[in-house]
């Protein structure tokens, strides 16, 4: 079966819950659990040719997306930590989280991607575009979503 789960999270209400089933599933199985967060780079009209600000200011925005991924990850940690599930953390700082999330399975071994479905359909779902249905149409690692009742 599966032996080591990524479980990509935001933080979100849909990703928290989410991370609550992958806890509980992950430990039906006996599996351990990597938590993974993609941080957005600075906007490109921040840096660059006709930067808006300096270094020092990149720096403490960088800082502070690293620290909100943080945060993100120890609260699933938390969680994980309470249902004695064995797990790690692990962030990439990437403009297309898809890619990060697949990436970060790679890097990690995992053998199973565990994420929530934000559920939209139609013309939002098209405009919006889904990292979960980029991470399914491009992952070569199974994908486990999940869909809350609150999606639909």
């Amino acid at each position: 079966m599966f032996k080591h789960i990524l479980v990509p999270t935001d933080g979100s209400p849909l990703s928290q819950e989410a991370v609550n089933r992958a806890v509980s599933f992950a430990r039906e199985i006996g599996s351990r659990i990597t938590f993974f967060c993609a941080v957005q780079p600075a906007p490109k009209m921040y840096y660059g040719t006709g930067a808006i600000f300096d270094r020092h200011a990149f720096a403490t925005f960088r800082e502070k997306m690293l620290g909100t991924a943080n945060d993100i990850l120890d609260a699933a940690g938390k969680i994980a930590e309470v249902a004695g599930v064995e797990y790690g953390k692990v962030t990439l700082v990437s403009e297309e989280p898809y890619n990060a999330i697949i990436e970060a399975a790679s890097r990690n071994q995992c053998d199973l991607i565990f994420m929530a479905s934000h559920g939209r359909r139609g013309v939002s779902g098209f405009l919006l575009g889904s990292e979960t249905q980029k991470v399914l149409a491009y992952s070569t690692i199974p994908v486990l979503v999940h869909r809350s009742d609150r999606s639909l």
